[in-house]
């Protein structure tokens, strides 16, 4: 089995649970709701499932269970402490997914709304005063239990709760095993079902699994350690994520604005066992209270909401970011104002991805100053055009801009890889081939017929600097050649039939009695 179709199996089981989970929920509150519990939930299994393997392994050689060893005081305060230095929270043994999974379904007795309030409150003051209180200050905030519109008594939200639980806790995989990435799946899944509006109004667009790793296996080529990395519009912190899998990331840098995605971040980077000590955070504006602008990124990344207004304030002029250039962003348009902000942290050596619309290649105005300024100090290294309706919330098709401060080649290379997909049922899938064509011709950097081209200086300037890449790559297929008489001949040869045909139909209705056609 392929990565792809384990991916597809895993994702198929994971929608088929989620599904059902969202049934207990109908009636209850706005479909747009549902999400905030079932992550809540799936992240609470997760740390308590992290906290059962690490006890697991304390007390692999002795013959005591958490419950036995949490009621001697001594071995207490030494688990605790070996807790939170190692994953940086506690959760008592009466608190373990699995032990309210059991009083629920099994023991019948004792779970109600108020006890999973206090479990997630013991969670939290187990961090105050550590160094991962601020990892998970306020991390379960979005899941409100004590919310009416789960229910307008304790009982009505307690029964709720306990059916999503139940339901939680059936899903079959092992967090430290899964291929797909749980929490930014089940986000998508869920907005892609109940609120898509919500998630376009956020700009919200899911980076697809593939997208992100062909970003990362292009940024992490020929450096298996990396010292930073940055996303300043970081979402489920999908892309960071995925430079994990590619190479040895020192310290992730993120940024996002919306807070719940924000949170939901949170929990993806401890659930796939990034350490609160390797991950730095900020829920703020990127563009008005950028974060992280004096370190020195090796490997950028990002996905930000496409063509989004902002300030554009004449203060920006004069701002680091921007002033080499000369010119802002426009106001209905931050894609290059996304783009600057983060190109202003990138080491000299480093190298940046960026998912941007194709109208950042050709537009006018500012945007062409900039384009024009980042072309001519040679700073675009890569244009790869990718196939429309891949992304979720927005069919329009994007490209990838790989950037870099000090390339010694003098050429911009494009790819095309705007037909490399499989297509579904409700968008399109760039598949593990499509990748490895697309990171070939990367690293390889020459002519493919109708898929890539190198294009020097000059031949960007004869363009007046535009990177629309129907310009340098050449997708045309000639039309079979249409046989002009044949085509008249077979006309006739059908009128002739119809002749035929009618003179037959209208002997048989002249027998029935029948008006003639």
């Amino acid at each position: 089995m392929t990565l792809t179709e384990k991916q597809k199996v895993q994702l198929k089981d994971l929608h088929s649970k989620l599904w059902n989970i969202c049934c207990d929920f109908w009636g209850k509150m706005e479909p747009e709701d549902y999400k905030d519990y079932v992550l809540g939930l799936l992240f609470y299994r997760y740390l308590s499932e992290r906290t059962e393997k690490v006890i697991a392994n304390l007390f692999e050689e002795d013959d005591i269970t958490y419950e036995e060893a949490w009621k001697d005081e001594e071995i207490r305060a030494s688990l605790t402490e070996d807790l939170l230095e190692m994953i940086g929270f506690v959760i008592e043994p009466k608190y373990l997914f699995s032990k309210m999974y059991k009083m629920i379904n099994v023991e019948k007795e004792g779970f109600d709304i108020e006890y999973l309030q206090k479990a997630i409150n013991s969670i939290m003051e187990s961090t105050m005063g550590q160094e991962s209180q601020e990892a998970f200050d306020g991390i379960f905030e979005d899941m409100d239990l004590n919310s009416s519109k789960l229910g307008k008594s304790v009982l009505d939200r307690s029964k709720l709760i306990a059916k999503a639980v139940t339901s939680i806790g059936s899903i079959d995989f092992v967090f430290d095993d899964a291929e797909i990435d749980i929490l930014g799946d089940t986000y998508e899944y869920l907005i892609g079902q109940f609120a898509s509006t919500a998630g376009k109004k956020s700009g919200s667009f899911y980076t697809p699994a593939a997208v992100g790793d062909l970003m990362a296996r292009i940024c992490t080529y020929d450096r298996p350690n990396i010292l930073n990395a940055l996303d300043m519009c970081g979402g489920s912190g999908s892309l960071l994520l995925a430079l994990k899998r590619h190479s040895d990331v020192r310290n992730l840098y993120y940024q996002e604005l919306t807070t719940a995605i924000y949170n939901l971040a949170r929990m993806n980077f401890l659930l796939h066992n990034i350490s609160y000590h390797n991950f730095n955070m900020t829920n703020d504006d990127s563009l008005e209270h950028p974060a992280y602008l004096d370190v020195a990124q090796d490997v950028i990344v990002a996905n930000p909401p496409y063509s989004q207004k902002w300030s554009a304030d004449k203060s920006f002029e004069s701002d680091d970011r921007f002033n080499k250039y000369g010119v802002l962003a426009p106001k209905s348009k931050a894609d290059y104002a996304f783009l600057l902000t983060m190109f202003h942290s990138l080491k000299h050596d480093g190298i940046m991805a960026i998912v941007l619309p194709h109208g950042v290649l050709f537009r006018g105005g500012t945007e062409e100053k900039i384009r024009q300024t980042l072309i001519k100090n040679n700073n675009i290294d890569t244009v790869i055009g990718l196939p429309a309706n891949c992304f979720f919330g927005t069919s329009i098709p994007t490209c990838i801009m790989i950037l870099k401060k000090d390339k010694v080649n003098k050429d911009i290379l494009f790819i095309d890889a705007s037909k490399e997909y499989e297509a579904g049922k409700n968008k399109n899938y760039i598949r593990e081939e499509d990748i490895e064509k697309i990171f070939d011709a990367y690293v390889n950097r020459e002519d493919i017929e109708k898929f890539s081209h190198v294009a020097d200086m000059e031949e960007i300037e004869e363009n007046d600097y535009n990177l629309n890449i129907p310009r340098y790559v050449d997708t045309f297929e000639e039309e079979e050649e249409i046989d002009i008489e044949e085509v008249q001949r077979k006309i006739i040869d059908l009128e002739e039939d119809k002749i035929k045909i009618k003179k037959e139909l209208n002997e048989f209705f002249k027998e029935l009695g029948l008006e003639e056609i």
